[in-house]
């Protein structure tokens, strides 16, 4: 790409191009420029082809943005391009001349028609409200459409086709500015989804290897166990497994799905193991499951924005009994009018709607994808924040700590690899941290083992040479499974395995080896523990499944006073439900599918970005990230937009309340009420697509 630089600051650059950009070429710079090293923000001149890069200050950071800026060119935009299959429209640019036709059509009618031919004109242009208006009271319906064409109406049956058309034209700019503000707030929205990332796992030959989602090309073969996303539409090759649909189609209960099956992207796998042929690029289905996430989201609305908006549709009629009250007391036409022109119904929906698409986008933007406005009112009002502890508020790369043999004849590296072949098969972390210690020391390993058995919460169980393999927790291991243990060797392991996460590995009923998995807390933790206390919250609980000293630690670290350890997932559960019988408003946060019962039952069950797809699919909230200062946020922007809504509610209700009295007592003209009215809805919108604070 060639361009020179115009101006330059520490951390912004103003460069100018060598031509103008064209529009179709837009969303497609614009996310090329975006992806560049230390990038901040992005603003695009088109029309002058000039650009304003916000970058991380530093030498080195520039030096890398320069060249990456000359490395961009047209194979870079065509493959940008091909990644959206919608336009990030409308634009600044857009809307001024849209304006700016409105305004000239509007003048150039009033200035040069011959007065006969300008009200022809008007009439014309009332059929679209009257048609509008007709089709609401075909439904029946009391709507503003309605009252729309019922004012427009009143002017022309008193002779007076100038208000009309002036009436006409400030409902059409004030559309106009709406409908631009509502729809810039959804695409925003859209955008910020659209760069949560996603992997899946791809077979090459005999291998298997994680890539980008976006990666995937028709044709090419994925595999989808217990717990994993489906990332792309496809068709199963071979395999078994029960598949979440709910995302699609709303069923709550998974079904079979096996060979020559469809299956669908943004579903999930929650038991089994599948081989996918994909069918489909990833940037198509990845848009239609954001989109039906959007869409979705408009039957989840927090309580406070759906009785603004059942005020809104209610209070129509009763601008209609105003109206027909002032005819009858005043007989003055313009004051009947004056009742007709002003509505409370467009400025409450608009301003709810834009201010929670605001609160949607800004969380995205933040690492946070929301379900449904309902659940920033719930997390506003929650007392109680309930936390796993592996991969939430400990590290989500655990690392191997120690391997510690318990018979004799079995080796570290023979217990290591073994343990990562049954690993493998499933992504919670712990796994991915045996899997990984093996790789870092070249430990190869062929399947040696039967079909492996995922018992959630407890292990994974499979035979070995014609014997019973397990692999798990103390409980699962000792307990349940009833592999006995004699006293030293339990003293030894409580002794080398302090502090840490112990994997007992048994075959044949013996114990042959423990692996210890240091888990350390994410950082700031203990930080954003006191943050969410000061920010409202009474209890803060963590729940594991892990032993009790090991819990113990991490609890103090962290700051937690109330810790429960070895749970099961249905004892997780019966918590939160103890919590809620208590009248406790619950926030659960977990990452594993042993955590998914407990995410669903809480208020707002919120699942760890890297976690397993389907606790991600029974969560009302993601976090993309791993840090909990995300929650922070998600708590702050959740209590300003309430108050965003009910101060909106509070001056809606004054403002347009002075205006229809302003306007029967005669202080003011119809067409001032209206102009006032539609200004202030704009003025409204506007303060609700402000970011939080």
């Amino acid at each position: 790409m060639k361009y020179t630089i115009e101006k330059e600051l520490p951390g912004r650059l103003r460069i100018v191009l060598a031509g103008i950009v064209p529009k179709r070429d837009l969303d497609a710079f614009n996310k090329v420029l975006c992806d560049g090293p230390n990038v901040e923000k992005v603003r695009i001149y088109p029309r002058i082809g000039s650009v304003a890069v916000t970058y991380t200050p530093g030498a080195k950071n520039k030096k890398a943005l320069l060249s990456y800026l000359s490395s961009i060119n047209a194979n870079t935009i065509d493959q940008a391009r091909n990644d959206y299959t919608f336009a990030l429209a409308p634009r600044a640019n857009d809307l001024f001349m849209d304006i700016a036709v409105l305004v000239g059509a509007y003048f150039a009618k009033r200035w040069f028609l011959p007065t006969p031919i300008a009200t022809l004109w008007s009439l014309w242009r009332y059929r679209k409200f009257l048609f509008q208006g007709i089709k609401s009271l075909l439904k029946p319906k009391l709507d503003v459409p309605v009252l729309d064409a019922s004012a427009i109406a009143m002017s022309f049956i008193t002779g007076d086709p100038k208000t009309a058309s002036q009436s006409m034209f400030l409902l059409e700019l004030g559309e106009t500015m709406q409908e631009y503000t509502r729809i810039r707030s959804e695409n925003e929205l859209l955008y910020s989804l659209l760069h949560i990332p996603e992997t899946a796992q791809m077979i090459f030959g005999i291998e298997e290897k994680t890539v980008p989602s976006a990666d995937l090309k028709d044709g090419d073969l994925i595999v989808v166990r217990t717990g994993m996303p489906i990332s792309v539409d496809g068709t199963i090759e071979s395999g078994i497994a029960q598949v979440n649909q709910s995302s699609l189609t709303g069923e709550s209960l998974s079904i079979e799905r096996t060979t020559g099956d469809d299956v669908f992207a943004g579903t999930a796998v929650e038991d089994g193991e599948i081989f996918i042929r994909v069918r489909s690029t990833v940037s198509e289905t990845k848009v239609r499951s954001i989109v039906n996430m959007v869409e979705q989201s408009e039957s989840q609305k927090a309580p406070t924005q759906e009785r603004m908006e059942r005020l809104a549709d209610k209070i129509v009629p009763w601008n209609f009994l105003l109206a027909g009250a002032v005819a009858l007391i005043t007989r003055d036409i313009t004051k009947v009018s004056a009742a007709l022109m002003v509505d409370y119904s467009c400025a409450l929906k608009l301003t709810g709607s834009i201010a929670v698409l605001t609160a949607m986008n800004q969380s995205a933007r933040d690492g946070l994808t929301v379900k449904g406005s309902k659940h920033f009112e719930t997390m506003a009002a929650a007392d109680t924040i309930i936390f796993d502890k592996t991969g939430t508020l400990t590290e989500s790369m655990p690392q191997l700590a120690k391997i510690m043999p318990i018979d004799t004849t079995w080796r570290k590296n023979e217990i290591l690899r073994f343990a990562a072949c049954l690993e493998e098969h499933f992504p919670h972390p712990v796994a991915r941290a045996v899997v990984r210690a093996a790789l870092e020391k070249n430990l190869r390993h062929r399947e040696r083992h039967a079909e492996v058995e995922y018992l959630v919460a407890h292990g994974i169980a499979s035979s070995f040479e014609g014997k019973r393999a397990i692999i798990g927790s103390e409980h699962f291991v000792i307990e349940d499974e009833g592999v006995v243990i004699n006293k030293q060797d339990k003293a030894n392991i409580d002794a080398e395995m302090e502090g840490l996460s112990p994997l007992y590995l048994a075959i044949n009923g013996v114990l042959v080896g423990v692996l210890g998995i240091s888990d350390p807390l994410k950082k700031d933790i203990a930080t954003d523990i006191k943050t969410l206390r000061d920010l409202g919250f009474k209890r803060v609980v963590m729940l594991t499944g892990d032993n009790e000293r090991t819990a113990k630690k991490i609890a103090s670290e962290a700051g937690i006073t109330e810790f429960h350890a070895n749970l099961l997932p249905e004892q997780k559960y019966n918590y939160v439900e103890k919590l809620r019988s208590e009248g406790c408003k619950i926030v659960m946060v977990g990452d594993g599918v042993n955590d998914s019962p407990a995410l669903s039952l809480a208020d707002v069950g919120i699942a760890m970005g890297q976690g397993t797809a389907i606790a991600k699919e029974v969560a009302d909230v993601t976090l993309s990230g791993g840090s909990l200062s995300s929650l922070v946020r998600f708590r702050t922007i959740s209590t300003e937009l309430m108050k965003r809504l009910n101060s909106c509610y509070a001056q809606i209700i004054g403002t347009n309340s002075a205006l229809l009295a302003a306007g029967i007592s005669g202080i003011m003209t119809p067409q001032t009420s209206s102009l006032i009215h539609n200004a202030s809805t704009i003025a409204f919108s506007m303060r609700s697509a402000r970011s939080y604070r």
